[in-house]
């Protein structure tokens, strides 16, 4: 049996490095926006579709990121058309990955499980976490947006007690070593029923 572990979390809450870590000890690990990168590249699965519906957001071939960005930005309805285009297609990729792996342990690396109802396809749920002013700073340091678009997505996201609440369990991820220890335990955890199973 291959349980499927939801790991989740917020912007900068350290979710990429906490999704290292469960590679580190072997488990698969399936990440939604890497997919999604995937499928936006030249001759991806969501190019034809998009380029039906936005011819504007295709540059040569590929689905352009920041198109789309402008074009939600002027009228929210479109990112309904994007996720009812986009969103099968991701669970297509997750349902390819699971079949194909071998592991014993797969984790699907998604920001918006609970948003999206993706807890309910889950065996458990890992959430990351970190205090809101470790968060804010690690997201500024980043310098990739201004606070007020930080503070934005933040908004849009579940708040993160919320999701703590709802997982069946929480890795801090103040230092690395704190978080790996985390992992570790979970994944012996989780092994160790899937023995007794």
């Amino acid at each position: 049996m291959t349980f499927r572990l939801g790991l989740t979390g917020s912007i900068g809450m350290g979710k990429s490095t906490t999704a290292k870590l469960f590679a580190e000890a072997g488990c698969a690990v399936w990440d939604a926006d890497a997919a999604v990168h995937r499928m936006y590249s030249e001759g991806g699965a969501a190019v034809a579709p998009l380029k039906a519906v936005f011819p504007d957001a295709i540059i040569d071939g590929a689905v352009s990121r920041d198109r789309l960005k402008a074009m939600i930005s002027k009228d929210a309805s479109v990112l309904k058309v994007l996720e009812r285009i986009v969103h099968p297609l991701v669970g297509e990729d997750r349902a390819k990955f699971l079949k194909e792996t071998t592991a014993d342990i797969v984790v699907f690396d998604i920001p918006l499980l609970f948003e999206t109802g993706g807890n309910k396809g889950m065996d458990a749920v890992v959430c990351v976490s970190v205090s809101p002013e470790i968060q804010q700073d690690r997201v500024m340091e980043r310098g990739t947006m201004t606070l007020e678009q930080f503070e934005q997505i933040r908004a849009k996201q579940m708040p993160n007690e919320e999701k703590c609440a709802q997982s069946d369990y929480v890795v801090v991820t103040d230092t690395l070593e704190h978080a790996r220890k985390q992992v570790n335990d979970i994944v012996l955890k989780i092994r160790k029923d899937l023995s007794v199973a």
